[in-house]
This record gives C-alpha cells, structure tokens and sequence, in this order.
C-alpha cells in the first residue's frame, strides 16, 4: 500500500471510529435508554428551578432522598419538543452542589436557551424520575425579593405569609425554616399563602426529616419561599430572609 493508500485508510478508520463512538454516546446519553430496560416511578424526585439572580445562569434544586445514588441532569434541546417524550432528553454531564448542609442539592448551568429538565436518580432498585421542569430564565426569570412578611404574636411559633402570585399561574409554594449554620429545620409544601412554624395543618407535603426543634428565644433564624408553578418553575423566591425568634 502506498502512502496516499495509507493515509485514505486511517483516515477511513478514524472516521469509522469516531461515528461508533458518536452513536454509543448518543445511546449512553438518551434517558429513554436509561430507562428502558428498569423499573422506573415518573413523579418521584422533588424538584423545581430558578434563574440565578446575577448569572441567569438555570439553578435545578432537588431533594436527593437518604440512599440515593448516581443522580442525573438530563435536559432537551429547546421548549419546542414533546416534554413528556424521554427521547428528547440528552443527559448532561455536570456535577451539583450541597446547600443547606446537604439537605437539599443544586445544578447550576449557563443556557442561552429554554428548555425542559429532568432529574433522576437511583434508590430502591428504582430509578425516580422528577417531573419535568420548564426553564424559563428568558421569558420570565425568578424575581428574588424580600416577598414575606413575619409576624410572632405567638411565642416560638412565627407566622410567614406573602402575597399570591398576581398572574395566578403559581401551584405551590416551598418554605425553609434554618439557622444561621445553614441547617434546614423544616422544609414544607403548602397551597395557601402562608406557613406557621411549626404547624402542619395546612402542610402538603413534608420533607422534614426529624421533628424540628423548638425555636430558641431571642436566636436569629433564617426563612427561604418558592412560589413553583405548574410547570415547576420558580416565579419568585426570598432567600434567607433573616429574624430574630420572640
């Protein structure tokens, strides 16, 4: 074989190489192939996103369950696909952060486009799979805003409310209890426009772990909200909002 011969056939190899590789990586990547050949629960990872209010950049938080393995950020393209098709999700390889201590974790990532997100996640034999998440860091970005109002006519037991979400597309809304070493004491879901720390009867869902402990007189204490929409998109958020227990 001559030169020319020779380079022609690497050149073939290579180019045969590189489109095998292309496609298992493709294959590896596709969340309908993850979940094909498993036993999967759609629904089941606690998740929603915001935009960061100095990046932009999509900040996807979820709450990683006690056991949970090899998490995964699996996104589409652009908004303009069928969300509920798994074949439209690619997975992305990026690494989440703790934050409050670890109670719950959150991908960040920098995007010029909207697009729908899913996270997953292993346990029990299963794979959870969230809902998906619409991203709309473009079209409506998270207003991050002092939006709470704190009264405490009752001892060790803060009221916070807020107002509804004027557009009314809002379907629940997130509340944390912490401290100042960033521990979550409580972490709740409720429909109404207000939580009592630390009442459940208006509580939708719990994450709460242990039972939170008693608020320390004159201690200062944090508070975060998310009003999520349907499509599990944060409208707006107050973050840490800080208080002195009475």
């Amino acid at each position: 074989m001559n030169f020319i011969g020779k380079i022609g056939y690497l050149f073939l190899c290579v180019l045969i190489l590189s489109c095998t590789n292309s496609d298992i990586n493709d294959e590896q990547l596709s969340l309908k192939s993850y979940l094909d050949s498993a036993i999967f629960n759609t629904g089941a990872v606690i998740a929603c996103a915001a935009s960061d209010n100095d990046s932009g950049n999509i900040l996807t938080f979820y709450y990683p369950e006690s056991g949970a393995l090899n998490t995964r950020y699996y996104e589409t393209k652009s908004v303009e696909v069928d969300h509920n098709n798994f074949s439209n999700y690619q997975q992305v390889l990026i690494v989440s952060e703790p934050i409050f201590n670890c109670y719950l974790r959150r991908f960040s990532q920098e995007s010029m486009v909207e697009k729908w997100i899913i996270i997953t996640f292993e346990l029990d034999g299963e794979i959870k799979v969230s809902n998906p998440i619409r991203s709309k860091q473009i079209s409506k970005p998270t207003l991050w805003d002092d939006i709470v109002t704190i009264e405490q006519s009752e001892s060790n037991m803060p009221i916070f409310s807020w107002q509804d979400n004027v557009v009314r597309d809002n379907t629940i809304y997130f509340q944390i209890v912490s401290d100042t070493q960033d521990n979550l004491l409580s972490g709740t879901y409720t429909n109404q426009n207000q939580f009592q720390y630390y009442k459940l009867d208006n509580v939708v869902l719990n994450i709460t772990i242990e039972t939170p402990p008693t608020l320390q007189l004159g201690f200062l204490y944090n508070f975060t909200l998310m009003d999520v929409s349907l499509d599990n998109w944060v409208n707006a958020a107050t973050l840490n909002k800080s208080f002195v227990n009475q």
